[in-house]
Parts: C-alpha cells; structure tokens; sequence
C-alpha cells in the first residue's frame, strides 16, 4: 500500500502513454506556481537521476564482439592510454595536467575499468577514437560459448508394445 495513494493513481501506462510521469506535473498543472516553486523535494532527486544515466559511456555486448563506446572529447589523443591485463581487464584512462582557460585553471583526470567476458579475444582488443570524441573499444569472440554440446541419443528398444507395459503397471498399482 501506498503512504500516498492518490499519487500512485496516477501512474497508469494507459494514461501516459506508457511514459512515467513524475507527480509533481500533475501539482503544477494545478496549484499556482508560486506554491510548488519555494519547495520541491522532488526536484533535486530528478536532477540526481539524470545525472547519474548520464555516465558518457555506454556497452554492448552482442554475439559477435564486446563493444564500450566513451564519451572522452575533453582529452587529446596523446592524452588518453587503454590497457589491457592479463586478467581480462580493459583499462581507459585519460589524464591532462592544470590548464588555463576562461574560468581559470582546470585538471582532469579519468579511469574506466571493464571485464571483458572470458570468451573475448584479449589479444585483439582494437581501440578507435572518433573525429566527435567518442573511444570506441572493440573485443571479438574467440569461437562458441560454452553451453549445452550437440548429441545424439541412442534408442534403446524394449520388445514389448507400450499398451501392455502400461496395462501391467495400472494392475500392479490395484
């Protein structure tokens, strides 16, 4: 049960199409702004949200490859190093010492860590970095997963029709 169930009444797909709304639109549609404006708890966790789907990094993995794609376009080239473990780890980093720009003087610093899956080639991981600034790291699959292996099962003949092996369990359960 809801604390606030008027709320959860809201939210119904077939209202939104399908899109969650958050309640505070439904409040601000109703009441005068200057009411919700000075108290909006609900604000700061939206903001929290976006900033947290927000990495500048997203992963694939489909049946042909593993793939990172890293939105690095505040580095250099020359900037940015990706390593590869032993331990099936891709390391990303991007590093600039202090520099001067219309703000002041700015530092960044980055390290991004990916496990590969064990069926990745390590030894042909590849690394491309776009004309927009987005590092594209790629690992092929070494052949199949492990999994279920194809057999063939044998057929084992009884002799006997399947009416009478069943006809004499019935009269052995009685």
């Amino acid at each position: 049960m809801s604390l606030i169930p008027w709320i959860e009444d809201f939210y119904r797909p077939s209202r939104s199409l399908g899109l969650w709304r958050d309640p505070e639109e439904y409040v601000q549609a109703v009441l005068p702004r200057s009411l919700y404006t000075s108290f909006s708890p609900l604000e700061d966790l939206r903001n929290l949200r976006n900033i947290l789907q927000d990495t500048g990094a997203t992963v694939n993995f489909d049946k042909d490859k593993f793939q990172a794609n890293i939105d690095v376009q505040q580095f250099k080239p020359e900037e940015i190093s990706v390593k590869v473990t032993g331990d099936n780890t891709v390391t990303i980093e991007g590093k600039h010492e202090e520099k001067q720009d219309e703000h002041g003087y700015i530092s960044r610093h980055f390290v991004r860590k990916y496990v590969l899956p064990d069926n990745c080639d390590v030894k042909q991981v590849q690394s491309k970095l776009s004309s927009d600034g987005v590092l594209t790291i790629t690992a092929p699959k070494v052949g199949e997963e492990k999994g279920i292996e194809y057999r063939e099962i044998p057929i084992t003949r009884t002799g006997q029709p399947l009416k009478r092996v069943e006809q004499k369990q019935e009269e052995a359960k009685k």
